[in-house]
């Protein structure tokens, strides 16, 4: 999906350069990086990252990410396909498969990190379980719309 320059999706938390930045550069993405999430799913994930960091219900990094998968707690993983080599975070597919856990990769390890709240590139995270979550049904919303990209 392409958007006109400056154009955001009407229910984006993100400020317009985020937006940009969160789609990536444009450059060639490594095929390995699969699923890949389109432009209008990336900003989907990247809000709930947000929120989910908000709630407490986020792990930041591919060994907190490892961890949450062993212990049964992950909901989904998110992965940067701009990760620098790309086989760092390429474990966790295998686990999250393993497990029965959604996951996906977004274009921009950049983007993940400041949804993840955080100023450093942020090259995987999971969003975690919580019973009581207010975000319980956008979690089962986003894990149908990523397993739909695993079809």
């Amino acid at each position: 999906m392409t958007l006109p320059c400056g154009a955001l999706p009407n229910n984006s938390k993100f400020h317009p350069l985020v937006w940009a930045e969160a789609l990536g550069t444009g450059e060639a993405v490594n095929p390995k990086a699969y699923p890949l999430a389109d432009a209008q799913l990336t900003i989907t994930i990247l809000d709930l990252v947000q929120q989910a960091a908000n709630y407490k219900q986020l792990k930041k990094g591919a060994n907190e990410a490892t961890k949450t998968l062993n212990r049964g707690i992950s909901e989904f993983i998110v992965m940067a396909a701009d990760a620098e080599p790309l086989e760092i975070l390429l474990h966790l597919p295998l686990l999250a498969e393993d497990k029965n856990v959604p996951y996906v990769f977004v274009p921009s390890k950049q983007a993940l990190g400041r949804a993840c709240g955080v100023t450093r590139p942020v090259i995987a995270c999971s969003v975690t379980s919580n019973e009581a979550s207010q975000l319980k049904s956008q979690i089962q919303q986003l894990k149908d719309a990523i397993e739909r990209l695993l079809i």
